[in-house]
């Protein structure tokens, strides 16, 4: 067997956070200031003085604790875990970025990594020079980098802005730059953090297609994405985290349903808006929390296939808006959309004036509609084919449970498909032939009269 192409050894990352022990606001900043000079001298003359003992207390935060793993070249790893979870960290470690407190890390090839939008690229230099310059660090010579050059530009789509600094780019035109190098400058390893997110939906399919065909030519991908749908679709293996702590590797369909059912146990609504104020500022309409309930009142994620559950939306609006929308997409672990709900459907003043305010909204999803397995909610607010106000995929995830239906009888749902509708059925004898016994009645497999 052959060296992994990326082996990871009891790595961790420790950050330290300060807190403030006694007072704070402008008297004690006015203080600082004034008893500044005063500390300083005396650490001048005092070799074990500390200037922030007074004022600072410390703690130790671990991103990362004691991981360990191995990736194989070739395989495609998708990195899946909450905010917070140690994603980010372990990937600039990877990517040479930020420094380990513990552990050991062996990386086989050239690594190429598009992490959060700002690293990678000298904001003095244009998009060219970035290009040649970024092909210089993987170790490439200028003829091979101009052999890629306007398949770059090209994939990008930035022709017009090749020769402009970067620091003037959008986010948007950085990164599809960003990816184009990173992609096309074949290296053994790719690293890609959410920032595909930044991008618009096409770009992202773009995106995901150039990767699935980066990974047919045998390179190791490491990708990291909220984005369950993205995650199946590209990768086969994953690493699920929680806490700084790798607590499960193994087939991309277990890191899913492992992912969609860890934050959601209480069924209590989930919490989307991390700052309002800013939000306020910057968006039309934003949700601020999504949920499951039971039809009997409960928040819970263990739902019982013959009941209906509901979906539950809170959003608000800092401005009045002539037209929105919004809808629902249920998902499969598998990333594949089982049915998408649109607001307008059942309500056909749904698009209408939507004032200033915070509005709570529920959906009701049927009884005996979706197969028992694992889902995932997707939901979204946007005028009626146009501007899109709010995105966000993988909000909560449930389980649908078996409880005696006629399908219990099969080993596997899937092959019955995703959803069960019980559909009415109609049936006449057309003619009675002769010399035929009649077939006696019989209960269907799993019935009892």
């Amino acid at each position: 067997m052959s060296d992994p192409a990326i082996q990871v050894e009891k790595l961790s990352k420790r950050y330290t956070i300060y807190h403030k022990k006694d007072g704070s606001g402008l008297r004690h900043v006015i203080n600082d200031v004034l008893t500044a000079p005063f500390r300083l001298a005396k650490s001048v003359f005092s070799k074990n003085s500390n200037l922030e003992s007074s004022s600072q207390a410390t703690e130790d935060f671990w991103a990362l604790k004691e991981v360990s793993f191995d990736i194989q070249p070739g395989d495609v790893v998708g990195v899946v875990g909450r905010n917070g979870a140690g994603k980010s960290t372990l990937l600039k470690i990877l990517s040479r970025i930020t420094e380990p407190t513990n552990g050991r890390i062996t990386m086989n090839g050239r690594v190429a990594s598009l992490l959060e939008v700002g690293t990678g690229f000298h904001p003095e230099l244009s998009g060219r020079e970035n290009i040649f310059l970024n092909g210089a660090i993987l170790g490439m010579s200028r003829a091979e980098i101009r052999r890629k050059f306007d398949d770059i530009v090209a994939f990008s789509e930035i022709e017009k802005f090749i020769d402009t600094p970067v620091k003037r780019y959008s986010s948007g035109m950085y990164v599809r730059l960003a990816f184009a190098v990173a992609a096309h400058l074949e290296p053994e390893i790719l690293i890609v953090d959410e920032v595909l997110a930044v991008g618009d939906a096409q770009f992202q399919r773009k995106c995901l297609g150039k990767m699935n065909e980066v990974s047919k030519g045998g390179r190791t991908i490491l990708f990291v994405s909220h984005s369950m749908s993205a995650i199946a679709q590209l990768c086969k293996t994953g690493l699920f985290f929680q806490r700084g702590q790798l607590v499960h590797q193994g087939p991309i369909s277990e890191i899913v349903t492992r992912y969609l059912t860890s934050d959601s146990s209480s069924g209590e609504n989930r919490g989307l808006a991390v700052n309002v104020e800013e939000l306020r500022k910057r968006k039309k309409l934003f949700f601020h929390s999504a949920g499951i309930r039971t039809a009997a009142g409960t928040g819970s994620v263990d739902l019982d296939v013959r009941e209906p559950f509901d979906i539950e939306l809170t959003y608000e609006v800092p401005s009045n808006l002539t037209r929105v929308e919004l809808s629902i997409r249920i998902m499969n672990t598998d990333g594949r959309p089982v049915f998408t709900t649109l607001q307008s459907e059942c309500s056909p003043d749904a698009v209408q004036e939507v004032k200033q305010g915070l509005y709570s909204t529920a959906v009701t999803v049927p009884g005996m509609l979706l197969m028992p397995g694992n889902y995932v909610v997707n939901i979204a607010a946007h005028e009626p084919i146009g501007e899109i106000f709010d995105v966000h995929e993988s909000v909560v995830g449930f389980t649908v449970h078996d409880t005696g239906t006629v399908f219990a009888i099969y080993n596997s749902y899937g092959s019955i498909g995703t959803v069960m509708q019980t559909l009415p059925w109609r049936q006449r004898q057309l003619l009675e032939l002769p010399g035929t016994a009649p077939v006696p009645a019989t209960n269907p497999p799993g019935r009892t009269a």
